[in-house]
């Protein structure tokens, strides 16, 4: 790791989600200090103490929040070698996020920005120094997921890249790298969604049929195996006939559907402001998003039981016992 990156120096984080703020966590409990940029500090507080407290509940730890501070602005000079931005999916919010970071950090700190479609090349060009830009996506809640995906290009220095991908090791992840691309989550989930829109859209199923399939079926193996290593294990050969004969029929389609942008041209934000594909009755939302941070640490307890790894280290184990 090169000398201007330590895995346990202080780091900021700007952003106004819960993304931004699981985040702060995830840092917190890898021992960094964190200096939480927010326009909100109330709702960061508010979802910082939630999953503070989920920690103890699950885990019997302790996080003090000794270590964290939360401003509403950026002091003339920050002081930092790592910032990790998280905006919209809008290029405009994308490029004011690295020039007000740019105005304050020094001239050779790592900026970390989240980018599902958007590339990183046009991010970069409003950037006084590209090469210390770099594409990071999480997912969220950050401090119980596995996720991570690096994003760079050939105008972004590698070394930084190398540091990144050190230090996300000691945040408890288990991240790869993407060259001059777009995210393969975004991507691999676009797919998804495509396929699911055209299904419902032209009335072969539910929504709620095509989250029962999902979860029913792909949501068993992916936390084993993901996509490739689960065909290894059913069958390569299968899937090769069935691809065959499905792929001249999946949808092709450009458009978005109208019942999609029905919801987002109201304000559709889901389970937050009851608008969504589901109705919500009041408090469901915030009971379901209690389970699903529930449901994130005992998903988290089976995946640390079968690491990617998990068949290699096995036979080395057997090998230690013949």
């Amino acid at each position: 790791m090169s000398e201007n990156l330590n895995t346990k120096e202080a780091v900021l984080v700007a952003g106004n989600d819960k993304l931004a703020f699981s985040i702060t966590v995830c840092l917190l409990q890898a021992g960094h200090t964190v200096n939480l940029y927010t326009q909100d500090e109330k709702k960061a507080l508010e979802s910082i103490n939630e999953h503070v407290a989920d920690i103890f509940n699950f885990t019997s730890v302790t996080l003090p929040l000794v270590d964290l501070v939360i401003n509403t602005g950026l002091n003339e000079k920050e002081n930092y070698n790592v910032a990790i931005a998280i905006t919209p999916e809008n290029l405009t919010d994308k490029k004011n996020a690295v020039e007000e970071l740019e105005k304050v950090l020094p001239v050779n700190a790592t900026i970390a920005i989240n980018t599902e479609s958007i590339l990183l090349g046009d991010i970069q060009k409003v950037s006084k120094n590209p090469a210390r830009i770099i594409g990071v996506n999480w997912v969220e809640p950050a401090h119980t997921t596995y996720f991570l995906e690096i994003i760079y290009n050939a105008i972004t220095r590698q070394e930084l890249v190398n540091d990144l991908y050190s230090m996300a090791k000691e945040w408890k992840k288990d991240p790869y790298i993407v060259k001059n691309g777009y995210s393969i989550r975004g991507r691999v989930m676009s797919a998804l969604i495509r396929e699911a829109f055209y299904l419902v859209e032209n009335g072969y199923v539910s929504f709620e049929d095509v989250d029962r399939a999902c979860r029913n079926d792909a949501g068993y193996y992916l936390p084993f195996a993901g996509n490739f290593r689960y065909m290894d294990l059913m069958g390569t050969y299968i899937y090769g006939l069935v691809m065959k004969d499905m792929n001249p029929d999946l949808s092709k389609d450009r458009h978005i559907p109208g019942f999609f942008t029905d919801t987002v041209s109201t304000g559709g934000l889901g389970m937050e402001n009851g608008k969504g594909f589901y109705e919500y009755k009041e408090g469901e939302a915030r009971k379901r998003n209690e389970l699903a941070r529930t449901f994130s640490y005992q998903i988290q307890e089976i995946i640390e039981k079968y690491p990617f790894a998990y068949l290699e280290e096995l036979q080395s184990k057997i090998k230690q016992y013949q």
